[in-house]
């Protein structure tokens, strides 16, 4: 736990000292917001859902990618002689987690502020935002870690993730469709049991296979 908290306050001040990248997730995520605004007259309550959610994967995307991307060979090298693997992908995991509900939070804000709100259960809704954050951010670091093992190219990460978020994004979507409708909330039991099964497997295969990649 000690070599977690401590590689996480790494990534901390590393993105502190790198403000610029944070600062332009921010702007690119407030610019796609405008275009969907000044591009759309009138936005159904299932069309805002869909393009929330859609906004919000394009910018984990930028925002998780340079996980494992921006760090150097040398970097591997040290982290090898000062911390075990798992603490190395639980760290990043972590880290991107914190990462994606600030951006999350910050996204609902100017998608509301800008589109307007037809949320009618938003307690709810910010519960699946939460989860798509774990989600995402599981995701999302482990094919950042498989991609840097591949030439470090930032276009082989979505390829690698494209079977795995698709099933993800739709039931996202799905569960979300249930904060715009007024009335008795009714809870889908069976997709959050499947959403929660596909973290499940995320988390196990991080564990699991970022060791064999540690140590190549």
């Amino acid at each position: 736990m000690k070599d977690i908290l401590l590689l996480i306050k790494k990534d901390v001040l590393i993105e502190w000292r790198q403000r610029y990248a944070f600062n332009g997730i921010i702007l690119y995520l407030a610019s796609v917001i405008f275009l969907i605004y000044i591009s759309f007259i009138e936005l159904k309550p299932e069309l805002w859902i869909t393009l929330f959610w859609i906004v919000l994967l394009f910018t984990a995307v930028n925002a998780v990618a340079k996980s494992f991307l921006q760090e150097g060979r040398s970097r591997w090298l040290y982290y090898y002689s000062i911390a075990s693997p798992q603490s190395v992908i639980l760290s990043k995991i972590i880290y991107n987690l914190s990462l994606m509900i600030i951006l999350c939070v910050i996204g609902f804000i100017l998608y509301s502020l800008v589109l307007g709100n037809p949320l009618q259960h938003p307690i709810y809704f910010l519960l699946i935002v939460l989860i798509g954050s774990f989600s995402f951010s599981i995701t999302f670091t482990l094919m950042s870690a498989l991609a840097s093992k591949a030439g470090n190219s930032a276009m082989i990460m979505p390829i690698l993730s494209f079977p795995i978020i698709v099933p993800m994004l739709l039931l996202l979507i799905k569960l979300s469709l249930e904060s715009v409708y007024g009335g008795t909330l009714e809870w889908q039991y069976k997709d959050f049991a499947l959403l929660i099964s596909l973290v499940g497997v995320m988390i196990v295969m991080s564990v699991l296979l970022f060791p064999f990649l540690w140590k190549d």
